[in-house]
Parts: structure tokens; sequence; C-alpha cells
């Protein structure tokens, strides 16, 4: 007997993820370990320019401003606790310097456009339908950067905001890129900080919006990492010690899964080949002045040699 439900996830038949394609992915940490395994595979792939963005609005505002090619300006940004920082931008961006914020900002927006026109596949991951907007502007932030929180309103998008948001986003990316393959999905890491209550509503929020603007048809899809933690594994064996975002575990098989429906079987033995070589990479010998290490280390050349004979862009 089998004491678990499993989510049945076919290859996609069109638009498969391949040693070709570029792949450009957008949204909350748990986007970062999607990331992180197509980074292990050597696939191509651009991450959070603007660092992480947990909800729509955020997304929407780079989007815009990428296919735009907006130009930041020192209005654009702040002072707070002895650092630079951006309301559109996550505190990884933020800088105790005024200029070389600018500057990153500024070349974020212009790699981002480059990216988005020449990417195969989008990934696009949701956090959250809660957001906070900023009392003195009027506007939604991406990041309140630890500024009090009576200088904000915190405001729970509906349904229908975030379908028009993720609409707004879908129209924007087809100015420049009309073929690219945009896939959604919904984080499955809890945001409990807001309430378990709320954390349910929100979740239902994304989940109904992404599903009244999907349609494969139209190479829009969705992928269920949300339903694979929250509904195949559903226990907490499955998450890290905050009991809050998923652990390797977790995301070893959300990625598995993954692979099976989005990356071309065509890849697999390139793949497998790469694996080796990173388990080769960091393997730790005892001897490393050994006659056996070295012969490992020359074989293990070789192979990287070998494979970036094929695939130029690929590094070590």
């Amino acid at each position: 007997m089998d004491f678990r439900t499993r989510i049945a996830l076919k290859p996609q038949r069109h638009n498969q993820i391949n040693y070709e394609s570029s792949i450009v992915l957008f949204g909350s940490c748990f986007t970062e370990n999607i990331s992180d395994k197509l980074d292990f595979f050597k696939f191509r792939h651009f991450l959070n320019p603007f660092g992480i963005l947990f909800h729509t609005k955020a997304i929407e505002n780079l989007i815009t401003n990428a296919i735009n090619k907006k130009v930041y300006i020192d209005d654009d940004l702040f002072f707070h606790n002895e650092r630079w920082h951006c309301f559109e931008s996550h505190s990884a961006l933020s800088d105790v310097s005024k200029a070389s914020l600018l500057e990153n900002l500024n070349t974020a927006v212009l790699t981002t456009h480059q990216q988005i026109q020449n990417a195969t596949h989008i990934v696009i991951t949701l956090g959250t339908a809660w957001v906070y907007r900023f009392i003195e502007a009027d506007s939604i932030v991406a990041n309140c950067h630890k500024i009090p929180q009576k200088k904000f309103l915190k405001e729970l998008l509906s349904v229908e905001e975030i379908a028009a948001s993720l609409e707004a986003i879908i129209a924007m990316i087809r100015t420049i890129n009309t073929k690219v393959s945009i896939i959604f999905t919904v984080s499955p890491v809890r945001h409990l900080k807001d309430g378990f209550v709320e954390n349910t509503q929100s979740k239902a929020h994304l989940i109904a919006a992404v599903h009244q603007i999907v349609e494969p048809r139209n190479n829009m899809h969705y992928f269920p990492s949300y339903e694979i933690l929250l509904d195949e594994l559903r226990e907490y064996r499955f998450y890290k010690e905050d009991m809050i975002h998923p652990n390797q575990t977790a995301i070893d098989y959300i990625w598995q899964q993954f692979s099976t429906h989005w990356i071309s079987e065509d890849v697999g033995k390139i793949m497998q080949e790469v694996e080796s070589i990173q388990k080769g990479l960091s393997h730790k010998s005892f001897n490393p002045n050994s006659k056996q290490h070295q012969g490992f280390l020359t074989q293990l050349e070789h192979k990287i040699t070998a494979l970036q004979k094929v695939h130029t862009f690929i590094k070590f």
C-alpha cells in the first residue's frame, strides 16, 4: 500500500528545457532553490536581478521598468540605518554608497531587459498576496527595509488585482519576446508571520489568480510546487528546523518533479556528466599529493574539457 497521494506529472510536450535554453527566474525565496539546481547542472539562467521579490506587484514593477529601460536617479533612493535603499529592490542590493547602488540598479535594469528578450523560459514564483503600502508616497513597496511598520499600510491583494498584475506582466514580456514559455508557480514556503489563516488566504488568492490566466496553448503554464509539498509530501520531516521552509530532501524531490515535467530527456546524459564532474570537484582527498589523486584530477580535467568543447558556456 502506498501511504501518500502522488501528483502525476507528465513530460511537457513542447518547448522543454535543454542546454540551448535561456531561463530567467523572478520571485520569492523558493525561486532561489530552483536556481541553485539549474546552477548545479549548469543550465543557462538569470536570477532575481533586484533580489527576492515576494508579490506580483513588485515583479510587475521590475519587469515594466526593465522593458522600458528605466534610469534610476537619486530621488528613487533613501538613506536608513547607515545604508542607501530602494523600495523597489530587496535589501540585498542596499549599499553604503549611493552611487554604487544607483549603478547596480541601472545595470540590473539593462541586463534584465536583455535577458527577457533572449529568454526561452521565464519562471515566476509567487510568495504572498500580502503587500505593504508606504503611506507617504501611497505606493506598494517590494521591501520595507526595516522602516517602522507604522509608516506602512498592510493590504491583501484580491484575486482580481493579482490576475490583472499577472496579465500586465505577460503583456510587457510579450512586447519584446513573443515566443517565451512562462511558467508560474506558488511558493510552498508558508508566511506564518502574517498568521496561519492569513497565509492560507494569501496562497488561495495567488492560486486562484494564476489559474485565471494560465493557458498552455499560449505558452503560459503552471507548475505545482505548492501542491507537491503541501499535498504530496505533507509531513514536517520535509521542512527545515523552522518548520516553514522546505528542507533539502523536499527541494530535491520538487526539482525531480520539475525535471520530469520540464527538462528534455535528451539532455539526461549531459546532466549525469555534469553531476559526475560536480561530485568530483567536491571530493576531498586524504592525500592530495598522492599519485592516485593526481590521476583522478587529470581524468576530471579531461571530462571538463570534453564537455566544454560541446557546450562552451559551461564553466566549473
